[in-house]
């Protein structure tokens, strides 16, 4: 794709009222997901639950676009069809993990940063050659006592910095995903303080990187409090302290910030979403990129049983609608009860 063509990609990713759906999980995570319902995980039953979720009918009007794993975006459907596109045939574009995950950092005990960069231009072509329009890497900061250090956070955004640089290259639009951990005991104004120190690193590099921001996309953590604080952000804190802190280090020319959902359950990262939408017009559209908050009643309505793919489809159907409705600021909670789904 060439620059005006990706641009267009990056917005029809935030289009209005839809998201992606992050199926992106690794084969050991996946495990764990499958093990989480007593079953285990093999390259076919990873293909069955992930063809479950591409062919639930009426997704392209929730979902803009899927990011898939090396195994997902090489697998077919049951009838022959690649799976890159079963999601085209709905409307959806589909993207590709390009990391390898995360290493310790040597010289910085309890920090990480993520590994891929060695062969990833020719990795890139081969994904371009199969389908993906889009790709993404993962950073991963944690919050601890002297944590995170400025190495820490310069060499995760300089690996950001590198990738996001080769996927335009290749013409695929980069998404930058800088996650801080929700993991520990900080504060709201803590994380709030690393996001931003994390993001102005990150745009610092991409900036000497020459990364056309209007062709990227940001995937963030929301601004919450630790998991184990004993202080716990209303909805509206975490709204307006995420707000505050992208309008202080995100530049406007990014078309759309697509937040994780990081650990929050699925109401959570729903009810968060649609606060911030409800805060008015942003320089940028706020969606999702949302993994375990859509997949998560999915799994537990599939549990490895054909006779639950119909279930299993309407679960899917109904988050990606109560995500697509936050991402416009119109979730209710009671939107949740079944008598007022759309199923």
């Amino acid at each position: 794709m060439d620059l005006v063509s990706m641009t267009e990609t990056a917005r029809a990713l935030v289009a209005p009222g839809k998201g992606i759906l992050a199926a992106d999980e690794s084969t050991p995570t996946m495990a764990k997901r499958l093990g989480g319902i007593g079953l285990e995980s093999t390259e076919q039953r990873r293909r069955e639950y992930r063809e479950i979720l591409f062919t639930t009918m009426g997704i392209g009007e929730f979902i803009s676009g899927v990011i898939l794993f090396d195994e997902t975006i090489r697998q077919h459907a049951a009838d022959g069809t690649a799976f890159v596109e079963v999601l085209r045939e709905h409307g959806v574009i589909p993207g590709i993990k390009v990391d390898k995950g995360t290493t310790p950092l040597a010289g910085f005990p309890g920090e990480v940063v993520t590994e891929g960069l060695d062969g990833l231009r020719g990795r890139l072509a081969e994904y371009v050659s199969v389908g993906a329009q889009f790709a993404k890497w993962r950073a991963v900061i944690s919050i601890g006592d002297g944590r995170p250090t400025a190495p820490a956070l310069e060499a995760n955004a300089h690996a950001l910095a590198r990738y996001a640089a080769l996927s335009q290259e290749a013409g695929l639009v980069p998404i930058v995903e800088p996650e801080v951990l929700m993991d520990g005991t900080h504060s709201l104004e803590r994380c709030a303080e690393v996001t931003a120190a994390t993001l102005r690193s990150v745009y610092e590099q991409l900036t000497r990187h020459r990364v056309v921001l209007e062709a990227s996309l940001l995937k963030p953590n929301m601004v919450l409090s630790g998991a184990d604080s004993p202080v716990q952000a209303s909805l509206g804190e975490v709204a307006d302290a995420t707000i505050t802190v992208l309008r202080e280090t995100v530049p406007a020319a990014v078309p759309g910030i697509v937040f994780l959902s990081g650990g929050q359950s699925e109401q959570d990262a729903t009810a968060r979403l649609d606060a911030m939408n409800r805060r008015g017009p942003q320089p940028w559209e706020l969606s999702f990129s949302f993994g375990r908050a859509l997949q998560a009643p999915v799994l537990r309505a599939w549990v490895g049983d054909e006779a639950n793919r119909d279930a299993a489809q309407a679960a899917f159907l109904h988050r990606a609608a109560m995500s697509g409705a936050a991402r416009i600021g119109s979730y209710e909670p009671e939107m949740e009860a079944p008598s007022a789904s759309r199923l």
